[in-house]
């Protein structure tokens, strides 16, 4: 097991940066880590679907401060079981962040929110000085989707996620008549104020961040 200051050398958990920003009000209405992501929307044989898969890049200064001090057998190398201790800090800590992941079903007006499992098969790559971490939350319930609306950000905008330029969301398995959307965020779609953290999780402001969601819509007539 991981002592308290490995942990907080290796990273403390990718959250722990949010939660420092909140105790301290030091942040503003602007991102301080960036997440390449890519995602996939992965349905059982009977057409329900049954998880999403992650694989979050973070920015290359982030990943340096993630990994300093961590043990490696080769200079610039980690392997899995070397990142395996550190993935699994990140992953108990995005729990209380419910993953960055928000999900619904149904016709606007009469959607459901779709709860998830703990995240399962999630590891650490690191490779020319980017840091990926790779997991896949289960759907509570597998269901058939009609219209499922999913969107990836922090509410707090402390993380920008923006997705890969190609193939940035995949359906794995789905039904053939089913059809994938995605509205990407832009700089442009919200002023940039200058709120604390504290602001932000707070009052009208708790869920700024919403205003960059990456949001894809999956429709299965």
């Amino acid at each position: 097991m991981m002592s308290a200051s490995r942990v907080r050398r290796a990273l403390g958990g990718l959250c722990a940066l949010v939660a420092f920003a909140i105790m301290t009000g030091a942040a503003h209405a602007h991102p301080h880590v960036w997440i390449t992501a890519a995602s996939k929307l992965v349905f059982a044989p009977d057409g329900t679907v049954t998880g999403v898969r992650h694989a979050w890049t973070f920015d290359e200064m982030f990943a340096a401060y993630a990994v300093q001090g961590l043990p490696q057998q080769t200079k610039g190398v980690y392997t899995r079981e070397e990142l395996s201790a550190l993935a699994q800090t990140n992953i108990e800590s995005l729990k209380e962040y419910a993953y960055f992941t928000f999900a619904k079903e149904g016709d606007v007006g009469r959607q459901k929110k779709q709860k998830f499992n703990e995240p399962i098969d999630y590891y650490l790559d690191y490779k020319d000085g980017n840091l990926t971490l790779h997991f896949t939350l289960p759907f509570r319930t597998p269901f058939k989707v009609t219209k499922l609306a999913l969107e990836v950000f922090d509410p707090s905008y402390f993380i920008d996620f923006q997705m890969v330029k190609d193939h940035p969301v995949e359906l794995v398995g789905a039904p053939a008549n089913c059809k994938m959307g995605l509205v990407r965020p832009t700089d442009s779609s919200a002023p940039q104020q200058k709120l604390s953290e504290a602001d932000f999780m707070s009052g009208e402001n708790a869920n700024y961040g919403a205003m960059f969601a990456n949001k894809v819509t999956v429709e299965c007539p």
